[in-house]
């Protein structure tokens, strides 16, 4: 599948790795990959699914195993891993949301890891997991390797991002009439000119403005990560010197993952706060 071995050029190979697999319900039944290509609206991104589903375990486990483990007496290096974890996230929380709501700091918590965990699958070396679904297709199902894909970054994916910004954005309506009920209206047609004969005009920017949360939200996530994901590609074509490159633009990358999780998170917190204002 490589480039350097000549079984792809390099723009197919770039193509490969920026292609998701896919699943989706034809009239002969279930299809995959190149045969959903005109199959319409309802394709399955299987790669997507699988990975941030089995990361969102994987937290899980590690931070049910730390909780079982905790103890009062001194810690361990990874109990005092996990509390700086959760002592950072719950400084954040209370620094920047101003309303009284118990499930902002878990649901910050949970959004910081899990985010965390899907920017971390970016670090491994691109080859190393469609090289290994390629040769499983190969010797179990009879399949050609370059119809095998495997994207293991879910965050690369624009379906996965703004899953998690819609999850965001609704909660950001249904806290805004639950706490602002009709003043939540008022808001929408009153501001930012307090007049009657304004209230179209007042209605269109403040959903614009509305909409362009989640929008950007998941944006900002996913342009920062492929990105980065393209350019561990282009590195991926030099062939047997990629490691060393690799390892530079990994150690500088290192940096951007937590970085967006942070992002992800505190924007999250902020506009929850916003939508607790009853101003």
């Amino acid at each position: 599948m490589a480039a350097a071995g000549g079984e792809l050029t390099g723009s197919q190979y770039i193509l490969h790795h920026l292609t998701n697999a896919r699943m989706c319900s034809t009239d002969a039944g279930l299809a995959f990959n190149s045969a959903c290509d005109n199959s319409g609206f309802w394709v399955w991104h299987i790669d997507t699914m699988a990975w941030s589903i089995g990361l969102g375990f994987i937290f899980l486990a590690i931070f049910r195993s730390a909780a079982k483990k905790a103890d009062t007496g001194v810690p361990g290096k990874f109990q005092c891993f996990i509390e700086m974890i959760i002592e950072f996230v719950n400084d954040t929380v209370k620094g920047t949301f101003h309303g009284d709501n118990k499930v902002i700091a878990p649901l910050a918590f949970t959004i910081f890891v899990w985010v965390l965990l899907m920017n971390l699958m970016d670090i491994i070396p691109i080859d190393w997991f469609p090289a290994l679904a390629g040769q499983i297709g190969v010797h179990f199902f009879g399949m050609d390797s370059h119809d095998v894909y495997m994207k293991i970054v879910p965050t690369t994916d624009l379906n996965m991002t703004f899953a998690l910004s819609l999850g965001v954005f609704f909660l950001m309506i249904y806290y805004s009439f639950k706490i602002k009920g009709f003043g939540f209206i008022k808001e929408l047609t009153l501001q930012p000119l307090n007049h009657p004969v304004f209230i179209p005009v007042n209605l269109i920017l403040e959903l614009v403005t509305l909409f362009a949360k989640p929008l950007s939200l998941s944006l900002r996530l996913f342009g920062n990560l492929y990105a980065a994901e393209l350019i561990f590609i282009l590195i991926a074509m030099v062939g047997w010197f990629q490691l060393p490159l690799h390892f530079v633009w990994a150690t500088f990358h290192i940096l951007v993952i937590p970085l967006q999780a942070f992002i992800f998170m505190m924007l999250t917190i902020v506009y929850l706060s916003m939508a607790h204002e009853k101003h």
